[in-house]
Formats: C-alpha cells, sequence, structure tokens
C-alpha cells in the first residue's frame, strides 16, 4: 500500500504534513546511495558543459557538476573538456585559419571574448561533421555559450541558494603540464577561484580531480591545497604527465596516494571487467582503495555506451553499488542512476 493511503486511511495525518514526514527518507536514501556526480552535466540529453546540461543535471538530482578546466588566451579558466575545442563548437567556421599546425583549434589561442562568440554543440568529429554518439542532441541545434568557471559556480551557487541544496562542484585540470609548456600555469589560475567561493576546506561540496600525479603532489606542497582531491586514474601503463596508473592501483600506490589525496577515480573498466555479461566480473580495486581510507569515483556511466559486461544500466549500477560498493560514479545520465 502506498504510503500517503496508509497514512490518510490510519493516522489520518494531514496531507500538507507529508512531504515533511517524507523528507527525513529521502535525505537517508540521498546519504546511503553513492555520489551522483554529473559528467560534464547531464551530457546524456544536452551539450556537454553548457549551462543547460548543468541545470538539467541538478534539476535530475545529482549531487556534484563536473568541471573541466582550461585556460583561455587572457589566462581565465573556462569550461571545456580538451584543451582543443573545434569538437564542441563551431570555432572552425568562426575562426577560419586560426588553427595550429595540427590543424586543431585551440582555447589557449581564444580570448574570453573570442570564445564567448562561439556556438557550443554537440560533440562531434571535426573532420567528417558527424555526432560521436548519434542518438544525443543534435548537433548545430540550439543556442549554447562558452561558460568560464566563475559563471558556472555563480550558477550553481545561486541555485544552491534558490533550492536550499548544497550541490557541490567537481572540476578537473585538464593538461596542467601541457600548460606549463605553453607558459601558462593552470592551477595557479583555478585554486583562487575556488577559495574565492568557499571551496579549500576538507568539509566544502569541492573535489579537485587530476590525471597527472606531479599536479597532483604540487597541489598539496607547493600550492597548498587543503580541499578534497582525487587522483584520475587510467587503465594501466603510464598516462599524462608521466604518471605511473599500473602503480598506483598496486596496495603500494595506494597507501601513497592515501597521503595526498581522499580518493581516486578509475576508469569503470579497472572495476567491473569482462567480455560478455556471462564472464562478469568485479574487481578488488574499489576494495582496496577503502583499505587504504581512499573513496572510489569510477567513470563514465553512458547508458548509450555501456561495457559489454552487462546488459544494461541496471545491471552496471548493481555491479558498482552493491558489489563493489563504490563511493561516486561519474554518469552522462544522473537521473537514471539517482532512481535506482
Amino acid at each position: 500500500m502506498h504510503f500517503s493511503t496508509f497514512a490518510h486511511k490510519h493516522y489520518a495525518v494531514p496531507r500538507f504534513l507529508l512531504p515533511l514526514l517524507l523528507l527525513p527518507l529521502a535525505a537517508f536514501a540521498a546519504e546511503a546511495r553513492p555520489l551522483i556526480i554529473a559528467h560534464r552535466g547531464a551530457s546524456g540529453y544536452l551539450p556537454e558543459h553548457t549551462l543547460a546540461a548543468k541545470a538539467l543535471a541538478y534539476g535530475q538530482g545529482a549531487d556534484f557538476l563536473e568541471q573541466d578546466v582550461v585556460l583561455s588566451k587572457d589566462g581565465v579558466p573556462v569550461v571545456f573538456h580538451d584543451t582543443h575545442i573545434d569538437t564542441t563548437t563551431d570555432v572552425a567556421k568562426r575562426f577560419p585559419g586560426r588553427q595550429r599546425a595540427d590543424g586543431r583549434f585551440y582555447a589557449l589561442d581564444f580570448t574570453v571574448a573570442e570564445l564567448k562568440q562561439l556556438h557550443v554543440t554537440e560533440r562531434f568529429n571535426p573532420k567528417t561533421g558527424k555526432a560521436a554518439f548519434p542518438n544525443r542532441f543534435p548537433v548545430g541545434v540550439g543556442s549554447f555559450q562558452v561558460v568560464t568557471l566563475e559563471e558556472e559556480i555563480l550558477f550553481i551557487q545561486s541555485l544552491n541558494r534558490s533550492t536550499g541544496r548544497n550541490v557541490g562542484i567537481y572540476p578537473e585540470l585538464k593538461a596542467p603540464a601541457w600548460h606549463r609548456k605553453e607558459g601558462r600555469d593552470l592551477a595557479a589560475a583555478v585554486l583562487p577561484i575556488l577559495r574565492k567561493y568557499g571551496y579549500d576546506a576538507k568539509d566544502a561540496a569541492c573535489f579537485v580531480q587530476c590525471f597527472e600525479y606531479d599536479e597532483v603532489r604540487r597541489l598539496r606542497g607547493e600550492l597548498g591545497w587543503k580541499g578534497k582531491l582525487i587522483m584520475l586514474l587510467g587503465g594501466k601503463g603510464k598516462g599524462p604527465g608521466a604518471t605511473d596508473f599500473t602503480y598506483l592501483q598496486t596496495d603500494a600506490g595506494l597507501g601513497e596516494l592515501a597521503q595526498l589525496v581522499d580518493g581516486i577515480g578509475p576508469p569503470i573498466g579497472s572495476v567491473v571487467t569482462g567480455k560478455s555479461p556471462a564472464e562478469r566480473q568485479v574487481t578488488d580495486l574499489a576494495a582496496r582503495a577503502r583499505r587504504a581510507g581512499l573513496q572510489s569515483h569510477p567513470y563514465t556511466l553512458r547508458a548509450d555506451e555501456l561495457p559489454k559486461c552487462v546488459a544494461s544500466v541496471d545491471e552496471l549500477l548493481a555491479a558498482l553499488f552493491t558489489e563493489a560498493k563504490v563511493d561516486g560514479l561519474f554518469t552522462d545520465f544522473p537521473d537514471l542512476c539517482i532512481k535506482r
């Protein structure tokens, strides 16, 4: 029997009080499940890293909204997944001839004022024009704009004020070693903004993430970052900035990480493996991280790009939440993960 029916028939609880009675249950459920992190916003439904995608993810109940951050020519942190910008904007049409020798257009070569002239669109292949995900929001449709990190933080904090929630941010420092080769210091530009808006304490609703171990150590040491940190992991072998992902996933590596960071962000394939559902296995990575005192926030659940080892979103969520017991999950589809 539905709760409202039971309450009405047996105890005559006034209907207007039912939402208040249910609030503690809703809060408990939110605490009991892993954190749902909107990967580039609700990017399964709207173009990634647009305020529209972030607003939808917020409305769907995400706990954290992700911001990938790179620098503009005038040193402003802007929200893009890549250092190049020709896969999610019309930059090739608006600024022909501004590409580098490799044929790509980079955020670092454009001022914020120039970036604001671009139309952000669904991700596509710049050589073919074809959408990366054919069944998502159509390429070229709508009017979406590039957002600076500070603009997005103000947007999220304003939503928090108007709703009474405390949805967090989850910025990633993209390619800091590459930025330094270009003569720029990405972290030095980002951290003051995070401090300005109150995200620099361990209890703040913010995780800073990075794939480069040297940069993570620099954040804790030279730059004195006191807030929560996540070490992003690739698969096996070496990663950006010569980061040894193979070592960092060993017990010794996890123990070393525990002295610096609050958690790890491994690919889903490092947590749930197998060539088919019949061969699915859950690794011990999340369990070993937990023993080391680290949270696990794997990436990325996409309903339209599931691993071969599962037949449905629910199967993958069961493997991650119930079997591996991860602490958080990046997803392009926040609503599908929250409703479980």
